[in-house]
C-alpha cells in the first residue's frame, strides 16, 4: 500500500468499518494490504472478511457493481463468497478518512484451504476444475447486465498508461510493443459471446479447495473485458509460479499440459472459439505488462529487495528479447481438448 494511504489507516478506522457491520475486531487477522486492507474479523464467534478500499483505488460506484455482480453469481450457484449487508443495510460503507475515505464491505469467509504450485492437488485434475468454475462464471455472467453501477472497461485501467510508470530510456522499446499490443487487443470484435465482466486475477492465491471443490475469491480487479483474459491469466499465473526460473521448453511444456485441463474444464460449462484460443498470446503479453507496470507503479524501483529485483528483471529480461511466458501450439493444444 502507497505510504500516503497508511498514514490514514488506524484500529479506530478498522474497529468503525467492523462495527457497522456488528463486527469486532478483538481477534482481527490482517490478510493483505497491497491494493486494498484486507482482514479476518468475527461476528457472533464466526470468520468474516472485512476489506477496506481506498477511494483513490476505487470509487464507491465499482465497489458496489463488483459486489452485485458477486451476489449474481452466488445466485446463479457459482462458488463465490456472498457479500453481506451492513446494519444499514448496505452492500457498501463509507468512512472519512481526511479528505477521502475507505470503502468497506463484508464477505462470507471461503471454506477450504489454499493449493500451492508444490502441492499434490496442484495437477490436471484441479486445472480441470479450475477451468470448470471459470467456465461457469462466464456462462452466467453472459447477458449480465450491470445496473447505474458499473465497473470500468480494462483499457481505462490507470496501469496500462505505461509511461506514467515505466519512465526509464532503456524501457522505450518495451513500452511500444505494450502499447501495440494494447492496439491489437481494441481491434477485436465485441460480443455478448466474447466480451463482459470478468474476474480478471484467477490465481491460486485466489481460490481455496474444499471437499473437492473451488471457491473463487477477491474480485477486486473484476473488469469488462475478453473472456479469453480469464483463460490466459490462470495460464500465466500457474506458469510463473511454479516454473517462473526454468527454460522456455519447460514452462511450456507445463503450459501446455496445463490449458489442455484447463480448457477441458472450461468446455464443460462454456463455449469458447478456436480464435479466442489462438489469440491468448496478446493477453499473456498484456499480463507482464500490466505487472511490469504495476511493479513500478508499487515498488521503489532504486530500493528494491532480492526477491522484488528478480520478479521485475526476469519480466524485463523477457520483454526485451519478446520472449513469451509459454510458446504453444494453440491449434494443437485445442485439437487434443476436443478428441479427449
Amino acid at each position: 500500500m502507497e505510504k500516503w494511504i497508511e498514514e490514514l489507516f488506524t484500529d479506530d478506522l478498522l474497529k468503525d468499518a467492523a462495527a457497522r457491520f456488528s463486527c469486532e475486531t478483538s481477534r482481527a487477522k490482517k490478510l493483505g494490504d497491497f491494493e486494498n486492507y484486507v482482514y479476518e474479523v468475527h461476528r457472533k464467534g464466526i470468520p468474516y472478511i472485512l476489506r477496506l478500499t481506498h477511494s483513490s483505488h476505487r470509487s464507491t460506484g465499482e465497489v458496489e457493481a463488483e459486489l452485485n455482480w458477486i451476489n449474481h453469481l452466488h445466485k446463479h450457484r457459482v462458488n463465490v463468497s456472498l457479500v453481506n449487508h451492513s446494519d444499514e443495510g448496505n452492500l457498501v460503507e463509507v468512512i472519512k478518512s481526511r479528505e477521502t475515505y475507505f470503502i468497506a464491505c463484508l464477505f462470507d469467509k471461503a471454506p477450504g484451504v489454499p493449493v500451492k504450485v508444490n502441492d499434490p492437488l496442484f495437477n490436471d485434475q484441479l486445472f480441470y476444475k479450475w477451468g470448470r468454475l471459470t467456465g461457469h462464471m462466464h456462462r452466467v455472467t453472459k447477458g449480465y447486465d450491470q445496473d447505474e453501477y458499473r465497473r470500468e472497461r480494462w483499457d481505462q485501467d490507470d496501469v496500462l498508461n505505461y509511461e506514467k510508470y515505466v519512465t526509464s530510456p532503456l524501457d522505450k522499446g518495451i513500452i511500444e510493443k505494450g502499447n501495440q499490443n494494447k492496439e491489437w487487443i481494441s481491434s477485436f470484435i465485441e460480443t455478448q459471446d466474447s466480451f463482459g465482466l470478468i474476474h480478471s486475477d484467477i490465481h491460486p492465491g485466489n481460490f481455496f479447495y474444499h471437499e473437492g471443490d473451488l471457491h473463487v475469491f477477491d474480485f477486486d480487479d473484476s473488469t469488462q473485458f475478453f473472456f479469453v483474459s480469464d483463460v490466459a491469466i490462470p495460464l500465466y499465473y500457474s506458469v510463473w509460479w511454479k516454473f517462473r526460473n526454468e527454460t522456455l521448453e519447460t514452462r511450456s511444456q507445463f503450459g501446455e499440459r496445463f490449458l489442455i485441463a484447463f480448457l477441458q474444464g472450461y468446455m464443460t460449462e462454456c463455449e469458447i472459439e478456436e480464435e479466442w484460443v489462438k489469440r491468448i498470446p496478446h493477453f499473456l503479453l498484456l499480463r507482464d505488462m500490466t505487472l511490469y507496470s504495476v511493479f513500478h507503479k508499487k515498488w521503489d524501483v532504486e530500493n528494491l529487495s532480492e526477491g522484488e529485483r528478480s520478479l521485475l528483471s526476469q519480466i524485463r529480461e523477457r520483454l526485451h528479447h519478446d520472449e513469451p511466458i509459454v510458446d504453444l501450439n494453440y491449434g494443437k493444444i485445442l485439437g487434443e481438448v476436443q478428441t479427449r
